[in-house]
């Protein structure tokens, strides 16, 4: 590998302190004591900065009190409430460690998680409690449920408050003492927990200051991304309130709560993902709300097409943005810059400063031409520790200088601007001729009759697998009439050669198409087809 192989960001490096997470995204508690920090957009409880940060402090204490030290693991199964970023900070600030889990996981799947973190509290709501106590029962280490609120059998979150406000100091390395451990989302392989140091998430905080900078202490910020998801966490919840800014807090994504927030908070800006920006785009219910003080959409954790982005553009009068990253980076890599300046708004812009990347041919480990499609590899200071209790999969996916495999094909222009064209694992082998998923589910959600759309490949005797489509539609059309959109704008081996129309496509809770659930639904139609009387006989 030459140098000439490693693009480097064109942003400056920016100085990254070597301090603790929590003073870092607390530092101007001081300069902003009595604005506001985070309201639930529902209920409207809230904390100020004065008493974001003596809550944080109240709880730290309590986790102590409550056997939590340094190095352990606290499970938070929670969706998006004032007091969620107050147990991470808590827990971060006396050096133990919060893994999260969505909390529309099976009892079976979260005590997998804590199983595998070996976590000794969770913390929750009344709601999940019976799931948690479930869960726990599967993962032995855990030997207290907190929740907000009250439940049997449960110790009440305002026990917490109970042990003043003064915890224990406790030294923290930012370079080497992890602070989260979100798991990978497990659309591939077996969900691993990703260790984030103190370190990795400053560094990130730092490298998105230029995303930040459009919003200030005056600012309200849409909190709907989930918490629980690395997007949310870093982004929303970090960033803002690195900023000043006050969070407003959306328990579960419902339309019309998500559009009375931006209208009646005046949002200026929204970090989404595309399901979302999808609703804005194309829902007649948008035109009943005043978004005008909405300036900036902010897309990613899924690939946003240029045809959405532009439609979105033009319908609300505003700048969207996107961007790339991965749990394993904390998360972001790259960022549309947010002024003027040249968009591609099919692209994820150009990386993060203090970011290097590759693009290596997979079959071969080499680096690629300039133009040339092939894996991102990343290196710099947002890329995790390693895998926890994972040796194996953490080398299988790093190499020995620093280098983060993705998993991602991406290919980088002459200006440095990359697109992500998809996973390495689903690109459709039609007659060995490489076809992106994502590149016909972009087109196809520029037609105004479709509403949502999925690609997977199918198996064909002759081609070896086919482009296949599941579409939501909006209005009526065939399946003829999809395909013949698509053949008119791409070369003839990417075409789409069947067609199922469907009510609703799957997808994580960050807005990632679930495409190995339709792999999986296609291959066992599949089997029971072939061993059918019908098709026996045949």
């Amino acid at each position: 590998m030459s140098d000439a192989s490693i693009f480097r960001s064109p942003h400056a490096d920016v100085d990254i302190p070597n301090v603790a997470l929590v003073p870092f995204v607390l530092e101007r508690v001081a300069e902003f004591p009595d604005h506001l920090a985070i309201v639930c957009g529902v209920t409207g409880k809230s904390y100020t900065y004065a008493q974001l940060a003596d809550a944080v402090n109240h709880v730290a204490a309590g986790l102590h009190a409550h056997g939590i030290r340094k190095g352990d693991v606290v499970g938070l199964v929670s969706p998006n409430l004032p007091d969620f970023p107050v147990v991470f900070y808590a827990a971060a600030s006396i050096g133990a460690i919060c893994s999260t889990v969505n909390p529309v996981a099976t009892a079976e799947e979260i005590g997998a998680q804590f199983a595998d973190s070996e976590a000794r509290m969770i913390v929750t709501i009344p709601e999940l409690y019976e799931k948690c106590a479930a869960a726990a029962r599967l993962a032995s280490t855990v030997r207290e449920i907190v929740v907000f609120g009250e439940a049997d059998g449960a110790t009440p979150y305002r026990e917490l408050f109970a042990h003043g406000h003064t915890p224990p100091v406790v030294e923290i390395d930012p370079a080497t003492d992890v602070a989260a451990l979100p798991y990978s989302s497990g659309t591939s392989g077996i969900p691993k927990g990703v260790m984030l140091t103190h370190r990795n998430l400053v560094a990130n905080l730092q490298q998105m200051q230029a995303i930040t900078t459009v919003i200030d202490s005056e600012s309200r910020v849409l909190g709907i991304l989930p918490f629980f998801h690395i997007y949310g966490m870093v982004v929303v919840m970090g960033g803002a309130l690195r900023q000043g800014a006050c969070i407003v807090t959306l328990p579960r994504f419902d339309l019309e709560q998500v559009l009375r927030v931006l209208q009646d908070h005046k949002i200026r800006m929204a970090n989404i993902v595309p399901p979302i920006l999808l609703a804005l785009a194309k829902h007649p219910i948008v035109a009943n709300y005043d978004l005008s003080h909405l300036k900036y959409l902010f897309s990613g954790a899924a690939p946003l097409g240029a045809e959405l982005a532009s439609a979105c553009q033009e319908r609300l009068n505003l700048r969207v943005r996107q961007g790339y990253g991965l749990t394993e980076t904390s998360p972001v890599t790259h960022f549309h810059p947010m002024d003027d300046q040249r968009v591609v708004l099919q692209s994820v812009g150009p990386s993060a400063p203090n970011t290097e990347c590759r693009v290596v041919d997979p079959a071969t480990g080499h680096d690629c031409e300039p133009g040339a499609q092939g894996e991102l590899w990343i290196r710099g200071p947002q890329v995790m520790k390693g895998y926890f209790n994972k040796p194996e999969a953490t080398a299988a996916c790093m190499t020995s200088d620093g280098w983060f495999k993705t998993g991602d094909v991406a290919v980088v222009d002459e200006q440095g601007w990359y697109q992500i064209v998809d996973r390495v694992k689903e690109l459709i082998k039609y007659k060995g001729l490489q076809v992106a998923p994502a590149e016909l589910e972009a087109l196809l959600l520029g037609h105004p009759s479709i509403a949502d759309v999925a690609v997977i490949p199918v198996p064909d005797s002759e081609a070896g697998e086919i482009p296949k489509a599941f579409v939501v539609c909006r209005a009526p059309m065939t399946a003829d009439e999809v395909m013949a959109f698509v053949a008119e704008r791409v070369s003839p081996y990417k075409k789409v050669r069947q067609v199922e129309f469907v009510e609703a496509i799957p997808k994580s809770p960050s807005g990632k198409i679930l495409r190995r659930l339709l792999v999986e639904q296609e291959r066992t139609r599949a089997a029971v087809l072939s061993t059918s009387p019908l098709s026996a006989h045949s």
